[in-house]
């Protein structure tokens, strides 16, 4: 796409980063076809190429955001799936945050609108004041069907209809700063993101990914001042917020090389990984934080790309249940892991069937389920459909914000992946799932590790 930013603009960094990936669109239309909102809508202008034009006339003129770019802007999901057509290789994830952080800063929004934001912000990367939160909603939750489905109060009933119904889960042992030695000879030593939304939802989720890695050799370390990835906030535009959680992560997980190298930084939830996989593009401008954060980033690996590299523990039920698996957006565009969960889920004796469309957004995409609710809803259903459709027992996936997504719109059973292989390799069987598929216990190898059940040794 040809641009004419003026010379001043361009001396600065980011609109100079930005102007370069406009210039690689070539306005194809692939991208249309793989568009969630234009697919609900058909609106160019809720396309990505529609999007590429008019973030192009807002940074090429300089100007402050105007509500037309806002509106159609804030119904972008970051999918990504876009990038994952795009012939041209237009990185529209860096394009689009850069947007975003511009409207944050020359945009006024409606009152509400900023209320909103504003708590969404400061609440959902805090796990102590989140799970205050939950509470108040489970209590309040009841009075959601007198809500209107839109406008403000639409958000409102969205977040009621997303909450728990019995509130926040307790505190897992997990979250505290600690090491995990491994059952058996040590293979690996590995940082793991609690983060702060999935411990206060589904601790059961970060237990789960310790015993698994603990089983497949791993040291598994919880750093003193790591944190909220920076995820939730970065695509709400609020870039200062969102570094200052990156660097306190970068901080801490590099704090602990002092007692040895790291081998990886383990992370079980596909949206922040897909943020710290990216931490060396957010600090490129920042001297004193850019190689530190790049060192991050090359470490960062979602769940199954370390228990790919360590091996699968040993499974030892024989596990008769066909699962549905949901690619979260997160996953599978962001870092572009498509057959890998797939692969492990059936190593580990599973049947696994996949959906319809199975590259189209289920519509949580972090905040977006709160801030678009209608849009959301309506993604929400449709992905809900196809996975029900295969005739599953269960849905698996790889991303709590998909979790907690297709949970409020489906009677199946909806797990993260590493749920499933804990089970298989010796752990618990999830509560969502108990009574449910033919569970056999399988000769173990001669040799191998005995999975532990427990999550901390005697």
């Amino acid at each position: 796409m040809q641009t004419s930013f003026r010379p001043e603009l361009l001396a600065d960094p980011e609109i100079r980063d930005s102007e370069r990936i406009i210039r690689t669109c070539v306005h194809c239309g692939f991208c249309t076809a793989t568009c969630p909102t234009y697919v609900l809508l058909g609106d160019e202008l809720d396309s990505p190429r529609g999007r590429i034009y008019l973030i192009k006339k807002m940074l090429e003129e300089g100007r402050p955001a105007d509500a037309r770019t806002v509106r159609h802007v804030d119904r972008c999901l970051s999918c990504l799936s876009c990038m994952t057509t795009c012939p041209s290789g237009v990185h529209y994830m860096h394009l689009v945050d850069h947007a975003r952080a511009w409207i944050e800063k020359t945009y006024r929004r409606p009152l509400p609108d900023r209320w909103l934001r504003a708590l969404l912000a400061a609440v959902l990367p805090r796990p102590a004041l989140f799970r205050w939160a939950l509470l108040a909603a489970a209590l309040a939750r009841p009075l959601r069907r007198f809500l209107p489905a839109s406008g403000a109060l639409g958000r409102v009933r969205a977040m009621l209809e997303l909450a728990p119904p019995g509130g926040p889960a307790s505190p897992s042992p997990v979250e505290r700063p600690q090491v995990f030695p491994p059952f058996g000879r040590r293979r690996a030593r590995v940082a793991y993101l609690v983060g702060c939304a999935q411990p206060v939802l589904a601790p059961e989720i970060g237990e789960a990914t310790i015993r698994l890695l603990r089983r497949a050799g791993a040291e598994v370390v919880v750093a003193r001042g790591a944190g909220c990835c920076g995820a939730l906030v970065h695509h709400m535009g609020k870039e200062d917020r969102a570094l200052r959680a990156a660097r306190a992560n970068i901080e801490a997980w590099l704090a602990l090389e002092r007692d040895g190298p790291l081998d990886a930084v383990v992370i079980d939830a596909s949206g922040c990984g897909t943020t710290v996989k990216d931490y060396g593009w957010m600090f490129r401008h920042d001297p004193e934080t850019a190689e530190k954060a790049a060192r991050i980033a090359a470490l960062a690996l979602d769940a199954s790309e370390i228990l790919d590299r360590l091996g699968l523990p040993p499974v030892v039920r024989e596990i008769e249940l066909v699962v549905a698996y949901h690619a979260a957006c997160s996953m599978q565009h962001g870092q572009k892991i498509t057959d890998l969960p797939k692969r492990l889920l059936t190593a580990a004796g599973f049947t696994v069937r996949e959906p319809r469309e199975g590259h189209l957004c289920c519509g949580s995409a972090g905040t977006y389920n709160l801030l678009q609710p209608e849009l959301a809803s309506r993604l929400g259903a449709r992905k809900i459909a196809h996975l029900e459709r295969t005739g599953a027992a269960a849905i698996a996936t790889g991303n709590i914000g998909c979790i907690a997504q297709l949970r409020s719109g489906t009677r199946l059973p909806v797990l993260h992946t590493v749920q499933l292989l804990d089970w298989a390799t010796g752990g618990p069987v999830p509560a969502a799932l108990a009574g449910r598929g033919g569970e056999r216990p399988r000769r173990v190898a001669e040799g191998a590790v005995q999975p532990d059940p427990r999550l901390v040794p005697a």
